[in-house]
């Protein structure tokens, strides 16, 4: 049994905004709600970054087009006596899919922690 950080990427579609900004706070409020709602409070929601493919700069995964905004955002959850690191990646993208649902979920990262490394996440005992 292992435990580990898993990193999961999300795909946020927001009406109504005007600006990179307004998608990127619509969107935050919007996982967020719908995270507390399902007493998910220790997911970490951050704001995903995507790479220019001419120059390799980074930039925030953010567009509006005609008042509608994609944002890419970074959910980050521990899960605690997973058998594997697919089992992790089961957990987590079930876990998080039960609040957010209809919206796909990628895996961008999972690592395994370290005996230092503890606290609130899903727990299989």
């Amino acid at each position: 049994m292992g435990d580990y950080v898993v990193v999961l990427e999300a795909p946020i579609i927001v009406k109504d905004v005007e600006t990179n900004e307004d998608a990127v706070n619509v969107a935050v409020s919007k996982v967020t709600r719908a995270l507390n709602r399902e007493n998910l409070d220790f997911v970490r929601v951050e704001l995903g970054y995507s790479q220019c493919p001419v120059c390799g700069a980074h930039f925030e995964s953010a567009f509006v087009i005609g008042n509608v905004g994609l944002v890419g955002m970074y959910l980050t959850l521990k899960v605690f006596n997973a058998q594997s690191i697919e089992h992790a990646e089961r957990i987590a993208k079930a876990v998080v899919g039960k609040a957010l649902k209809k919206v796909p979920l990628k895996v961008f990262e999972i690592r395994e922690l370290k005996n230092s490394e503890e606290g609130n996440g899903i727990n299989l005992e």
